[in-house]
């Protein structure tokens, strides 16, 4: 055997998926064992060829204006099943809840008259948008894909970091990642019964049609992207290559009559629903930027007439505002009845006088996040921050109190990862997809782990160098249960939406110019970039 893992060191007060101080975890045995058979020139070369195959086929991201292999690394993150039922149970849990919100946001306002947030939470949220209040869905879905950011904590327990129900990106190198693993380490593949992930296209499909307006039963479907310079161009074709739709850029759809058509070939041709890539502030001008060229005049009228579905719905970005994500355990509990199943990290509200005494002074000791941030950008982690970054903060801070948040440190779990000299302990998070179709919401068994690469690093985006590793769900074992347990009942005494107290018992599931313009969306961190 060779000493792979001699050096191997897990930082202090940190969770390792593979090493429980010396011992090996069970669902990385056989991995392990293989690992240490292969000498460091296989494993090196190995490595190699997952790095050629990535640039061979294409699969990258942009980086500072740069299109680069988005870095894969050879050993997978393993999940068990008992593990994986909880974050399927959870994260859909979670889907549900927001889905509720947004209803009710759009809506009623009732969460408001409640007492659950206050109404200027979601009223100076920059993502909400008064022109689709009132706007019903056709299949009454807004958040059709979802990602869930997820972090593993110092006790192994996974915590929600935040929600990503705009525009979710990262899907493509779930697939991408395991299609070119299995070639790299197919005798590892052997060892293991793994759940698969090439379903994701289908179930996306199936999602978007169902959700088509009223009375349309064979709907067309297009993928709608800013264009080859964004960041995620990628992924775009992909998805819309793998579900066998048309990939289209705004100038190829006009709006006539309510309705939206796309130019073809052959004339134009009705569109049911459009999968959108572009960002809210872009996709119409006539209600948003009247400078873009990224979107579609016309389309909110469209929508509002029941003649089309954008998917996800617009305005969803009042969910994932990292304000609202400190008030979701008690959406939960308000729509559904029910206790989280997964827990959010601890947080405080800094436009709340209260909490904003407590940490005010103590910026050097924690994270500190924009609300409306993303990609790691504005994050200003208090222990590696210098004086200057502090007091810089603070003043921001208090300026503009609504605009962020604070968290403690959590230092993520570290799963062995390929670094210059050998195995490293690198810090992961892990973005689990959900599509929900209306009756329910189906999580892919995987999901991106996405790596801090730098020794030490807690970003782990890719705009700030991270990579990723395919991400493995075993398969339950025989005799090992596989219906998730049941979900804790909210206290009676909690808030709880009426249609809750009428339906408590919600199913549970068993088991994703204009250069110009396309770099700015890019650059102001609320597309695809930011995300991965």
């Amino acid at each position: 055997m060779f000493a792979t893992f001699d050096r191997y060191r897990t930082p202090a007060g940190t969770y390792d998926e593979m090493f429980d101080g010396e011992a090996v975890r069970g669902p990385y045995a056989r991995i392990h064992n293989r690992v240490t058979a292969l000498s460091p020139e296989e494993l090196r070369a190995r490595a190699e060829f997952l790095s050629r195959s990535y640039v061979d086929q294409g699969v990258t991201f942009d980086i500072g204006g740069e299109e680069q292999p988005f870095p894969l690394d050879l050993l997978p993150r393993v999940i068990d099943a008992p593990s994986w039922r909880n974050i399927e149970q959870g994260v859909a849990q979670r889907v549900r809840a927001l889905e509720a919100f947004l209803d009710d946001v759009y809506g009623p306002g009732q969460c408001f008259a409640d007492g659950v947030l206050p109404r200027r939470v979601v009223a100076t949220s920059p993502h909400f948008h008064r022109v689709v209040s009132g706007m019903k869905p056709p299949s009454g879905v807004r958040v059709h894909v979802s990602g869930i950011d997820l972090i593993r904590d110092a006790d192994g327990q996974f915590r929600v970091l935040e929600d990503n129900v705009r525009i979710p990106s990262g899907v493509s190198y779930v697939m991408t990642n395991r299609r070119v693993l299995t070639s790299a380490i197919p005798e590892v593949f052997a060892d293991h019964r793994i759940r698969p992930v090439r379903q994701y296209p289908h179930r996306l499909l199936a999602a978007l049609r169902a959700c088509a307006p009223s009375g349309v039963s064979e709907p067309t479907v297009v993928v709608l992207t800013p264009g080859v310079y964004n960041s995620a161009y990628f992924e775009h074709a992909l998805l819309a290559r793998m579900m066998g739709v048309r990939l289209v850029e705004g100038r190829d759809l006009v709006c006539q009559a309510g309705r939206v058509m796309v130019r073809t070939t052959s004339g134009l041709r009705q569109v049911h629903v459009i999968y959108r890539r572009v960002d809210d502030e872009f996709i119409d001008p006539v209600h948003f930027r009247g400078d873009s060229l990224l979107g579609c005049a016309g389309l909110v009228n469209a929508a509002h007439a029941g003649n089309v579905t954008i998917a996800n719905a617009i305005g969803n970005g009042v969910a994932d505002d990292k304000l609202v994500y400190t008030y979701v355990p008690d959406l939960i509990r308000y729509y559904l009845a029910e206790e989280p199943v997964l827990n959010n990290v601890d947080t405080w509200r800094l436009e709340d006088p209260e909490q904003r005494e407590e940490v005010i002074d103590r910026l050097d000791e924690l994270v500190v996040k924009p609300v409306d941030g993303s990609g790691g950008k504005g994050i200003i982690i208090g222990p590696q921050a210098s004086r200057a970054e502090i007091d810089q903060a603070r003043a921001r801070i208090l300026a503009s109190p609504r605009g962020w948040i604070a968290q403690p440190v959590v230092q993520l779990s570290t799963v062995p990862t390929m670094v210059p000299g050998g195995m490293g302990a690198r810090h992961v998070d892990l973005r689990p997809f959900a599509v929900n179709d209306g009756n329910k919401v189906w999580v892919l068994p995987g999901g991106l782990t996405r790596v801090a690469l730098g020794d030490g690093e807690l970003i782990v985006n890719s705009s700030r160098g991270g990579g990723s590793k395919d991400t493995w769900v075993l398969a339950p074992k025989k005799g090992e249960e596989v219906e998730p347990s049941p979900v804790r009942r909210a206290a009676p005494d909690a808030a709880v939406h009426p249609q809750a107290r009428q339906d408590s018992r919600a199913p549970q599931p068993s088991e994703q110019q204009q250069y110009a313009q396309q770099q700015q969306q890019q650059q102001q961190g609320r597309m695809e970039e930011s995300s991965c």
